[in-house]
């Protein structure tokens, strides 16, 4: 079975149906317009969450509000170091995909679930459809950035969400034939969810002024080195000469 082949057959035949999996946060907004649009073929669908994130907030709020399907099988793996977390993954994800062999293994973005969903699916020659493939920072210390060039090297369908993707794949020997540009689902999220934004309730609820400004700072990269971190808490401070800044932050 060629690539191509995949593609299509893995949308029609229902018989094996097709395994998401979702570990963390930015998987389930990329998700939800993926699966909306193979549940309106009518394409059976199972949904894996890792539990690699999963405070309420971090997690369950997504489910709901993106109107996601309650998750099928949750793993629970938690928190952990890079190896005792994706070793974990690997387990739980291997006992899934042998006792269901899926059609196609979906993977989104780049996080711990991501590469070990690839890894394990690869293994047991399970094909494999990379969302958000090709984006790349160039920056090997980034554990992220480990994840998505490994992915993108065992996907059987590189699913690109914009030109320049296709030129990082290439440039690394991954076959035009294996390469999608089929759009940002982040985007599809965004608008489908416009109506539900309610900003003046948010700053109702957060004591905030008509205009302000929203800082995240969780990255590795970022707060694990003391001098980086107080280079950028103290330009922090510089905006909020400006502006009121709002930092949400979860446990990272």
């Amino acid at each position: 079975m060629n690539r191509r082949e995949i593609l299509v057959t893995s949308t029609s035949d229902a018989s094996r149906g097709i395994v998401h999996v979702l570990g963390a946060r930015p998987n389930f907004v990329k998700a939800a317009p993926v699966i909306d649009a193979l549940r309106a073929h009518g394409v059976e669908q199972v949904v894996v969450h890792t539990g690699q994130h999963y405070d309420e907030k971090m997690s369950d709020i997504f489910f709901r509000e993106l109107g996601l399907p309650e998750p099928d099988v949750n793993l629970g793996v938690g928190s952990g170091s890079h190896a005792v977390q994706t070793a974990a993954l690997m387990t739980g994800l291997e006992q899934e995909f042998m006792s269901r062999s899926p059609r196609l293994v979906i993977v989104y973005g780049d996080v711990n679930s991501t590469i070990a969903a690839a890894l394990v699916a690869a293994k047991l020659h399970i094909p494999v459809a990379h969302v958000e493939a090709g984006l790349r920072s160039f920056d090997m210390t980034m554990p992220e950035e480990v994840n998505r060039r490994l992915t993108d090297q065992l996907s059987d369908l590189c699913l690109v969400t914009s030109p320049e993707a296709i030129g990082h794949l290439a440039s690394e020997g991954v076959g035009v034939d294996r390469c999608h540009l089929v759009g940002n689902p982040m985007i599809d999220t965004l608008l489908k969810n416009l109506d539900s934004f309610d900003t003046d309730a948010v700053r109702a609820a957060n004591g905030l002024p008509e205009r302000y400004v929203l800082a995240t700072l969780h990255r590795p990269a970022n707060v694990d080195d003391p001098d980086t971190a107080a280079v950028l808490v103290k330009n922090l401070h510089g905006v909020a000469d400006l502006a009121d800044v709002v930092i949400p932050v979860h446990p990272r």
